[in-house]
């Protein structure tokens, strides 16, 4: 450890044990990485990925109400491990209560900017269908919408540091 009595992030990583990845939680903001690591995590540790999106938006980016999405993720959270990918603050007593570790990913505000803005630019160019229901990001809703993931990422970044 460290004069400052504060423990390095490689002193924290050595003390975690197998166990403590379990159930692991991973947040930030939108284009933070949380999905690329949880998929890279998942992999290297043999556990499934839950996506809190997937089990959130509907067809049409429909949001799902929550008297169907939390029991939905209710279930999911109830397997014995997992590596869950979101955030929705309504949700973080009931992922906690299960996590058994909970990583924040915080890049610099004008990379996870940039990493929004390729994701976005990929999936809509390449037409990718995302989630169950096959959902699609478009140009026109990236960049003339007020449902733009983008203008949210820009808006809402400061926020989500500060909880």
């Amino acid at each position: 450890m460290p004069k400052g009595g504060s423990p390095t992030f490689e002193d924290t990583l050595a003390g975690l044990s197998r166990s403590d990845f379990d159930r692991v939680n991973l947040v930030g903001s939108s284009g933070s990485g949380k999905s690329t690591l949880g998929r890279a995590l998942a992999q290297a540790i043999g556990q499934p990925v839950v996506e809190i999106d997937d089990l959130f938006w509907g067809p049409n980016w429909t949001p799902t109400p929550d008297e169907t999405f939390l029991p939905r993720l209710s279930a999911a959270l109830a397997e014995p491990r997992w590596v869950l990918d979101g955030n929705y603050d309504r949700t973080r007593a009931l992922k906690w209560a299960r996590a058994t570790l909970v990583v924040w990913i915080d890049p610099p505000y004008p990379r996870v900017l940039w990493q929004v803005f390729l994701r976005t630019l990929k999936r809509s160019l390449g037409n990718v269908r995302l989630w169950r229901h096959g959902n699609r990001e478009s140009l026109r809703r990236a960049f003339l919408s007020k449902d733009s993931i983008l203008l949210w990422s820009f808006q809402n970044l400061g926020r989500i540091r500060r909880r």
